[in-house]
């Protein structure tokens, strides 16, 4: 059995420092968190920690945030217990509803049914609460959707319900891919093609009418130009993963890529984008 260890760090202003907190730590070996009223609980495996492990993490080290910490060693966590006790539905404009399965049903159009485990993706998140938001407001019928960066897929389960005849959901992590096809099958989405990879698993000729990405805006920055490669002609575009203060900078370089900003949303500093082909 393998021990865990549990870093417990209260985070002041909790928003944005818990976000930008659990991205840090994601790409340093912790592999889940359970947010709290004052901060986060971040589990890593004892044998991928090391004395150093929050050597490199920035915000720890900024002046605009007051975090402190402590931990612990825990043996092995029930990671489906944990998020039971603190997974709670989210409702999205009335008509859309993500839960887990020992949630009651909800009467709305859209239910979506996840086990969340240790991918990111639960629709609390300010950045995937948006696109669900976009996604619903939009009609997919006879459509072709990308999903990259799909964490638990639940943008491309609602773009499968709202008629998409082919969705393709892309992780770089194994996790998430693992876990998007559980949650594809459980909601009544198996053929929505799930991929393990990065940028790389795109094709350079269009593909998809609308492209989701709920990344981060270096990523973003990063693979847009492959991302314009596989859209279709007067294909839509919906970014998020990034601040306010990073809008101009999406904007400026999707409009050399030829992509025309339409609109976007806003919440808590982060930020969900259109732009249109």
């Amino acid at each position: 059995m393998t021990n865990y260890i549990e870093y417990t760090f209260i985070i002041n202003p909790l928003h944005p420092g818990t976000e930008i907190l659990i991205a840090e730590l994601g790409s340093v070996g912790f592999e889940s968190f359970v947010e709290n009223e004052k901060g986060i609980a971040a589990y890593i495996q004892k044998t991928d920690w090391t004395e150093t492990v929050l050597e490199d993490i920035y915000i720890l080290k900024s002046n605009e945030f007051e975090i402190s910490f402590s931990k612990k060693e825990i043996e092995q966590v029930n990671w489906n217990q944990e998020w039971e006790k603190n997974f709670t539905p989210i409702e999205v404009d009335g008509s859309c509803v993500v839960r887990a399965p020992f949630h009651k049903t909800f009467n709305v159009d859209f239910e979506i049914v996840i086990e969340p485990k240790m991918s990111f993706g639960t629709g609390h998140h300010e950045t995937t609460f948006m696109m669900l938001q976009y996604i619903l407001e939009n009609k997919y019928s006879k459509k072709s959707v990308l999903d990259m960066g799909c964490g638990t897929a639940v943008l491309a389960i609602l773009a499968k319900m709202k008629g998409a005849t082919q969705v393709d959901a892309i992780d770089i992590d194994d996790w998430c891919v693992e876990n998007s096809i559980e949650n594809c099958n459980r909601n009544g989405c198996e053929d929505v093609n799930v991929i393990l990879g990065d940028k790389g698993a795109l094709p350079n000729k269009p593909k998809y009418h609308t492209i989701i990405a709920n990344i981060n805006r270096n990523i973003l920055l990063n693979d847009m130009n492959q991302y314009v490669k596989s859209l279709k002609e007067k294909g839509e575009v919906y970014l998020s993963g990034f601040y306010l203060e990073d809008l101009s900078i999406i904007k400026n370089h999707c409009n050399t890529l030829g992509l025309t900003f339409v609109s976007n949303k806003e919440s808590n500093n982060w930020v969900a984008a259109k732009f249109v082909y």
